[in-house]
């Protein structure tokens, strides 16, 4: 029973730990399948966890938080678009720049305005998103083996974690059971077609970013002020590169996209159980060769693991409307 509570306990923390990368994973989905590559998802994780910070630390209120680094990530997304869908200019060095623009910003206005090193103030209890206890997770938690994984697993997280597990199967309907879904994948292997039917490539692909900027803004508010009690510097810690890993991996499919998060997020929970333990003949390993697991896995994986995967034909490619 002991190593049934710690596997639950484990599971919970990878539960917990994925949740960003759910997001940030199923954000760069519609992206990429409108045929724009966002490797700016990381700065837009961070953009928004400091909005969100901020705006919780000034109002007191978390719903205004999350207004604020789905803003920020809109604001992010419409710069991207409009360097690579208006400007027609590379999307890897519109990506890039953007995280770069968020890690400075990020670190310089938390200086000017909190000044704490780059830190918002620390959230209370009623600044931040709190766990949510579902019906009747109290009466079971007793109950063997099936109480604790209701009360424990299942029970217990914020509003976002339920909503990134609820935005898994609503982006495997949209895509797959739409017509606009049909259309955004369309824009992004053949947008020429697309265009001849008279459907705007243009349009459709700020949709595409619309959406994504919605998902990946929940997901830094996720990382500031539910997952976290504030802000602090580069806290996205690589998340938005590690969605874009899992995406390629999963061959840009929402269901496989999930596992491959929820896998990521094993190990990352791993890791935390790891340190400090003594191992046999090799004794304690250090903090940091645990800590890199989850990178280990992104490279492993893209290098040997992923077999063929096919991007949309059109992605990163800007579209110019023939006359």
């Amino acid at each position: 029973m002991h190593y049934y509570t710690d596997l639950i306990l484990i599971l919970d923390s990878t539960v917990r730990l994925a949740i960003p990368l759910i997001l940030a994973c199923l954000a760069g989905l519609y992206s990429e399948r409108a045929g724009i590559v966002d490797i700016g998802l990381e700065g837009k994780l961070l953009g928004a966890a400091f909005g969100a910070a901020a705006m919780s630390a000034v109002t007191g209120s978390p719903w205004l938080g999350l207004l604020a680094g789905i803003g920020v990530a809109l604001g992010m997304s419409g710069i991207h678009g409009l360097a690579s869908i208006n400007l027609k200019g590379n999307q890897i060095i519109s990506g890039v720049a953007l995280n770069f623009l968020a890690a400075g910003l990020t670190t310089f206005l938390g200086q000017s305005w909190f000044h704490r090193g780059g830190f918002t103030p620390q959230l209370s209890q009623s600044q931040r998103f709190g766990p949510i206890s579902l019906p009747y997770a109290d009466q079971v938690k007793d109950v063997p083996i099936l109480g604790g994984l209701y009360s424990e697993l299942i029970s217990g997280h914020n509003i976002l974690a339920y909503v990134a597990f609820i935005a898994v199967p609503v982006t495997a309907w949209v895509l797959f059971s739409t017509r606009f879904g049909l259309r955004l994948r369309a824009v992004g292997e053949n947008p020429k077609a697309l265009d001849t039917a008279g459907m705007s490539v243009t349009l459709l692909r700020y949709q595409a970013l619309i959406i994504t900027a919605v998902l990946v803004g929940i997901g830094g508010t996720y990382l500031s002020i539910a997952q976290s009690a504030g802000f602090n510097n580069n806290m996205s810690a690589g998340r938005g590169y590690i969605a874009l890993a899992a995406l390629i991996f999963a061959k840009w499919k929402p269901w496989p996209a999930l596992a491959t998060c929820l896998l990521f997020g094993f190990l990352d929970a791993l890791q935390f159980r790891l340190q400090g333990i003594q191992f046999p003949v090799i004794g304690e390993v250090p903090v940091q060769a645990i800590q890199v697991l989850p990178y280990i896995l992104t490279v492993v994986l893209l290098a040997g693991f992923i077999g063929r995967a096919v991007a949309p034909k059109a992605a990163g490619q800007p579209y110019t409307k023939e006359r």
